[in-house]
C-alpha cells in the first residue's frame, strides 16, 4: 500500500491536502479516489487514510484508522559521523534511516573532506531530513532519525550526553569487540557511536573522545569503509543481546 510522510499532527476523521510531492506520487501512482494510503508523521506509529477528492494538482484525504508500532528495534542507537564525502553521507543517512537508527550527527573533524558551514550547511541538513524521511517512507519505518546540525568534533564532546552509552569505533589495541560490550550493556539503553571519516579520526581526536567518556570497541581486524563501519556497528548494536 503507499505510504506518504505528512509533517503534521493527525488524527482521525481529519481531512486535509497532501503535500506537493505526496499529490505527485499519487498522481504518478494512477491512484483514485477511495484507495486506501498510509499517513505517517514520524511520531510513531501510521494511520490510514482514503483518498477522497483529487484535483490537477491536489488530493484531499480522509484519515481513519490508527496503526500502533509494534516491537522494531532493541535499543535507540544513535550515530555521530565524521563525515565522510561525496555521496556517502547521503547513502549513509538513507540506510542508518532504513535500518532505525534514533539519530544522525554529522561531524567535521581533522581529516574531513567535507566542509560546511552556514547557509550550505543549512541546506545540506535540510537535505539530509529530506533523505531521511523518504527512507522511513518507503521501508515502512515509523520513526525518524533527528537529524543533528553539522558541528566540530571538538564542540561535540564538550556536550557529550552522559544519558547515552558511548563507545568510539578504533582500531587500537586495547579496543574491546563491540559485541562483548554492548552483551555488557543494560538492556534497552541508548547507545551513541562515535566513528571517523576517511583515514579515521586521529590519535588525538581519538584520545579526546576517550576522555569524554567514549570506550574504545572494535569491528574485528579488517579496516572498513567509514560508512561500512558506521552501518556494521548500527546493525550490531540493534540486535537483542
Amino acid at each position: 500500500m503507499a505510504r506518504f510522510f505528512i509533517d503534521q499532527d493527525l488524527a482521525a476523521g481529519l481531512s486535509l491536502d497532501l503535500p506537493a510531492a505526496a499529490a505527485r506520487h499519487v498522481q504518478v501512482l494512477r491512484l483514485q479516489p477511495g484507495d486506501a494510503i498510509n499517513l505517517f508523521n514520524g511520531q510513531g506509529g501510521q494511520w490510514g487514510a482514503r483518498i477522497e477528492r483529487m484535483g490537477r494538482a491536489s488530493v484531499q484525504v480522509c484519515v481513519h484508522a490508527f496503526e500502533a508500532d509494534g516491537p522494531d528495534v532493541a535499543r535507540p542507537v544513535h550515530l555521530a559521523l565524521g563525515m565522510p564525502a561525496n555521496e556517502r553521507m547521503d547513502w549513509l543517512v538513507e540506510k542508518a534511516s532504513e535500518l532505525g537508527a534514533a539519530g544522525i550527527w554529522p561531524l567535521q573533524t581533522s581529516r574531513s573532506v567535507l566542509r560546511l558551514g552556514g547557509e550550505r550547511a543549512l541546506k545540506k541538513r535540510a537535505h539530509w531530513l529530506a533523505v531521511a524521511r523518504a527512507a522511513c517512507e518507503q521501508c515502512g519505518g515509523n520513526r525518524i532519525p533527528e537529524v543533528g546540525p553539522i558541528d566540530e568534533l571538538a564542540a561535540w564532546l564538550a556536550r557529550a550526553d552522559e544519558a547515552r552509552l558511548r563507545c568510539v569505533l578504533s582500531l587500537a589495541d586495547d579496543a574491546q569487540p563491540l559485541a562483548q560490550w554492548l552483551h555488557r550493556a543494560p538492556a534497552g539503553a541508548a547507545v551513541q557511536f562515535l566513528s571517523g571519516p576517511e583515514g579515521g579520526l586521529s590519535p588525538a581526536e581519538e584520545d579526546a573522545a576517550r576522555r569524554a567518556g567514549y570506550a574504545p570497541v572494535s569491528l574485528g581486524p579488517r579496516v572498513l569503509r567509514a560508512e561500512t563501519a558506521a552501518l556494521a556497528a548500527l546493525t550490531l548494536a540493534l540486535q537483542p543481546h
